[in-house]
């Protein structure tokens, strides 16, 4: 047993916190940039309604990251800083629960999308809402990754 726990760690992909951090950082853009270009490719700029509507959408993002995404964020940033493993797995950037709510939120706008039950204008609209929290996290990641020392 002893045998095979140090062949896992040796396989375990790790990384420095300062890392974690940035790869944090990627995949909320990642996510973020999805979700903000998906709803803009469906909108067209061609009426100033719509523009009023994409508007509101990225002022509804600003707010939810305020009163949600910055407390989220956050918690990520404190748990992957405080981390016991000086180099924790590639992988740790999220807990089980937020691997657990990520697929689902996937699921739920995958299945919306092909599903029809929600037309797309105003999935769209819900996309730049949703991506403007994820990009404005994403930034935070990355500020925590520049600024990261490494206490030793």
């Amino acid at each position: 047993m002893i045998k095979m726990n140090s062949f896992l760690k040796t396989c375990k992909p790790g990384i420095p916190k300062k890392y974690l951090l940035l790869v944090a950082a990627f995949v909320w853009t990642f996510a973020g940039s999805m979700l903000f270009f998906r709803g803009f490719s469906v909108l067209k700029f061609d009426s100033s309604s719509i523009l009023m509507l994409e508007s509101a959408s990225i002022i509804a993002g600003i707010c939810l990251y305020l009163f949600l995404f910055s407390s989220i964020s956050l918690k990520h940033i404190n748990r992957i800083r405080n981390l016991e493993a000086h180099r924790p797995c590639l992988f740790s950037f999220f807990n089980w629960r937020s691997y657990l709510m990520m697929s689902m939120m996937i699921s739920l706008g995958v299945g919306l999308r092909l599903s029809g039950l929600v037309p797309m204008f105003y999935l769209a609209l819900f996309y730049i809402t949703m991506g403007t929290p994820l990009l404005i996290s994403a930034s935070r990641f990355f500020y925590h990754s520049w600024s990261y020392k490494s206490i030793q």
